[in-house]
């Protein structure tokens, strides 16, 4: 699905449109917008890969920690931000070990922890215009597994629900849960953003369960991702929905 998203006067402003709109990889504007997108490389040492569901929770709460830093609203990432933003929120995945990882981490950037696994951000780049120490990272194919099966959210726990009927690699599925946090977060007010960021931006990364309870998670309101089908997947199908605690107070 594509829809034409209003353009934010700063950084990280929410979005106003309907469930949605200005999801990860949808059509930009009309015009000659430069294509930019938002690199983030996950850490995956061959002998100690990180869980699954750890790497992808960590991706969804690093996007927010750099959507909040102050570099992104109002410092030296602010320009690329809006670049970036005004156009299609796209991002790409890479993975990195070793020497690879030390590279990365020397460059500009955000990197978070969490549950073992670890996600750097970096400034969003023109989409022919990445740095060479992260354009020679590998992006495709990356396997990640759960050592057994995760929990059920703890209670007012915000919750990135994934499609059951799609089968996605890490990667991919790392940049989804990403688009939608990024779609809760704008459409969260300013009390809401502020509790979530003083949490750490607890959230947990869950796969729907079972086709009904998807069917009316994307119908329920609540931000939805849905993809334009570059890779691994087919154009318009929804992939992710944000249930956070202020936003479903609101249906």
């Amino acid at each position: 699905m594509t829809s034409t998203p209003s353009t934010p006067s700063t950084p990280s402003t929410p979005g106003t449109g309907t469930a949605g709109d200005r999801a990860g990889e949808q059509a930009p504007e009309p015009g000659p917008v430069a294509e930019f997108v938002l690199p983030l490389v996950v850490r995956v040492e061959r002998a100690d890969p990180p869980a699954r569901t750890a790497a992808l929770e960590t991706a969804a709460r690093a996007v927010l920690a750099f959507l909040s830093d102050e570099r992104s609203t109002d410092g030296e990432w602010s320009q690329a931000v809006r670049a970036w933003e005004g156009a299609r929120i796209r991002k790409v995945v890479r993975r990195a070990r070793g020497a690879e990882w030390r590279r990365a981490e020397a460059l500009d950037g955000l990197t978070l922890d969490g549950g073992g696994a670890q996600v750097r951000v970096f400034p969003p780049v023109p989409l022919d215009g990445w740095p060479k120490d992260l354009a020679r990272l590998q992006v495709s194919g990356t396997e990640l597994a759960d050592p057994s099966v995760p929990p059920a959210p703890g209670p007012g726990l915000p919750v990135l629900w994934l499609n059951p009927e799609l089968g996605m690699t890490a990667g991919k599925a790392m940049a989804q849960v990403s688009h939608a946090a990024q779609l809760a977060w704008w459409r969260l007010d300013g009390d809401a953003r502020e509790q979530w960021r003083a949490s750490g931006f607890a959230l947990a990364v869950r796969t729907a369960p079972g086709v009904h309870a998807w069917q009316r998670l994307v119908a329920s309101g609540l931000p939805v991702v849905r993809d334009a089908g570059f890779t691994e997947i087919a154009p318009g199908s929804c992939t992710v929905v944000a249930e956070h605690p202020a936003l479903t107070d609101r249906l």
